[in-house]
């Protein structure tokens, strides 16, 4: 029974590498018909989050409401925007601050971050576009999701949060799950942060880790050679044999990146006590609370919808058009994808039924 197993998982991995192949090879030859067309800009979408909640709002009334009931909501709607529209002409007369016009407004973005922040080529756009029409009496909201990644690279997603800042925009970070190392980095540059009870915050640390090759390349005969200029130009390596001494000094470029990012937290969040959390370890939303690593226990539904009746709240994502073979792309990796789930799925079936 064994050997029927291990004969089918070798099947089926076999399949996929069937599939990968083949993959690969397609988006190959796709690749020679790319043109580099300009009409690959994006754009930047921006979308009402007050007409979604009226709309909702409507969609459950006239599920829930009857006829009277319905009648009598109409009635009082058209009386109370009477009496908006006539305030409205008055405080236009007056010139008064009061005025719709001036109601503020709150700009709402997504980051979801992976390893190497990639979502920062849309961030940035979307950070540009935000300050050409934003004011410091409106708000900034980023619902943030990260579990860190490369330093420079998340380095640089921090700055595009910090001209918020610089321009004195109010700005608001929502964790609802994860804000860790990179992610944290992102977060502190906020006015205010705000998690959910169990969203994972921290991680103020750096590590890196590579593989060493060398044994086996000597096992083999294989000679490595590794030529530099500079003394510090390679210090651990993949391939060589490593010293003490470029063990040491790549220790002590973690250690001063640690230092970097211990100080970059405490000048944004100068009240937090870095040396007691940046230890590397995480903790939940409470905690971190506890431990001032954020300044409110919230999820961003919650948050978003205190302000739903007094703010104007939008929506703003920046999208890039995606060629065709890029279409085609995305179709075939959901197409590979559910084929491996339904291998992996009748693999484990079939072992199941057997034992």
């Amino acid at each position: 029974m064994l050997i029927e197993f291990f004969s089918e998982y070798g099947l089926f991995f076999a399949k996929v590498a069937t599939i990968l192949i083949g993959f690969l090879i397609f988006f190959s030859i796709l690749s020679q018909f790319k043109n580099g067309d300009p009409s690959s800009d994006g754009k930047i979408e921006v979308k009402s989050i007050n007409d979604n909640f009226d709309a909702m709002q409507n969609e459950i009334r006239e599920s829930i409401f009857d006829k009277h009931q319905m009648k009598s909501y109409i009635k009082k709607i058209k009386e109370e925007e009477k009496k908006k529209n006539k305030i409205s002409k008055e405080n236009a007369k007056k010139k008064s601050n009061l005025s719709k016009t001036d109601k503020k407004n709150i700009f709402v973005l997504d980051f979801d971050g992976d390893m190497k922040a990639s979502a920062v080529e849309n961030l940035r756009e979307e950070v540009s576009a935000i300050l050409s029409m934003a004011k410091p009496a409106d708000e900034v909201i980023v619902r943030l999701e990260s579990p860190g990644g490369m330093v420079h690279s998340y380095g640089l997603a921090s700055s595009q949060l910090a001209r918020f800042r610089t321009a004195k925009i109010p700005l608001t970070i929502c964790v609802d799950r994860v804000a860790a190392s990179g992610g944290y980095m992102m977060a502190c540059i906020a006015n205010k942060i705000i998690a959910s009870p169990f969203a994972v915050l921290g991680s103020i640390g750096v590590v890196a880790s590579l593989p060493n090759f060398n044994k086996v390349l000597k096992k083999y005969d294989v000679d490595y050679e590794l030529i530099t200029a500079g003394e510090h130009k390679r210090t651990l390596t993949m391939l060589g044999e490593n010293t003490e001494a470029g063990r040491k000094k790549f220790t002590q470029d973690i250690e001063d990146t640690h230092v970097l990012f211990k100080n970059f937290v405490s000048d944004y969040r100068p009240s937090l006590d870095v040396t007691s959390v940046a230890t590397g370890e995480t903790w939940y939303g409470k905690n971190a609370l506890d431990n001032n690593l954020i300044d409110e226990i919230s999820t961003s539904d919650e948050y978003i919808m205190k302000n739903i009746h007094e703010s104007s709240i939008f929506h703003v994502k920046y999208t890039q058009k995606k060629t065709w073979q890029e279409k085609i792309g995305f179709s075939i990796e959901s197409a590979l994808e559910r084929s491996i789930d339904k291998l992996l799925l009748k693999v484990l079936n079939d072992w199941s039924t057997r034992h």
